[in-house]
């Protein structure tokens, strides 16, 4: 096991382990600091609508690997991450963000502010509640609606419905993972992202509220040769490189 500081080497290095060596433990204290790295990942409107669980107890790990249909990435893992997505508390990162301006900018009349100042604050506090509000998804289809009637006679934002805010919750929260998932390979850590889980389950884990998703369960340790499937494969860069 060794770092890679360089990015390029971290991107070669990371790869999907499926079995770890329950031999070697790993430092919680780093797998945080990559969490933490994670938090500065790109993310939509910078509303960062996610949350990290990090996972060292034994008894809950046991409850995950269970969670996660019991494949070897989980069982064998030393500490595990769930990345969650919480589009519900859009109003409360909408707050912060007010609050947060208003420290920077000093807090005075709308009218002293500048003309950035002013879009800054009202970006947050009327884009983005027209962007997320809505009302048993009734109201995100009028914004829809909106949104395509505009864009016959300009460019036009049209992806406004519930789903469409979902989808983009998360986008954000996968390129939190990612940014972890690379931390943690400089760090000379394995990964693995897992898809079969039984994500209901693992929400009454972890006692999540309903409303929240989740959108990704990575497992932590350090490979083993066969938990390695092969050298890496990919499509062509030629059958998916397009220069326009």
């Amino acid at each position: 096991m060794k770092k890679n500081s360089n990015l390029v080497d971290a991107i070669n290095y990371r790869r999907s382990v499926r079995v770890y060596d329950e031999t070697i433990e790993i430092d919680s204290e780093i797998v945080q600091k990559c969490i933490e790295q994670a938090t500065l990942a790109p993310n939509s409107s910078n509303m960062q609508l996610w949350e990290f669980y990090h996972i060292t107890s034994k008894e809950i790990l046991d409850k995950l690997t269970k969670a996660c249909l019991g494949q070897n990435a989980a069982a064998t893992a030393k500490e595990m991450v769930v990345f969650v997505v919480r589009k519900d508390l859009w109003k409360k990162r909408v707050q912060t963000h007010q609050k947060n301006l208003e420290k920077t900018f000093g807090k005075k009349p709308m009218n002293e502010y500048s003309s950035r100042e002013k879009f800054a604050l009202k970006y947050y506090t009327k884009v983005m509640p027209f962007a997320y509000g809505d009302f048993l998804g009734i109201l995100g289809y009028v914004k829809y609606v909106i949104g395509w009637i505009t864009g016959i006679f300009k460019p036009s934002y049209r992806q406004l419905r519930k789903s469409d805010m979902r989808i983009v919750a998360h986008k954000t929260a996968g390129l939190a993972a990612q940014t972890f998932m690379l931390s943690m390979a400089a760090e000379g850590y394995d990964t693995c992202p897992m898809e079969g889980t039984d994500t209901l389950r693992i929400k009454k884990i972890l006692n999540l509220p309903y409303s929240s998703e989740i959108n990704m369960v990575v497992s932590c340790g350090v490979r083993k040769p066969e938990g390695i499937y092969g050298e890496r494969f990919r499509i062509p860069f030629e059958d998916v490189y397009n220069r326009i």
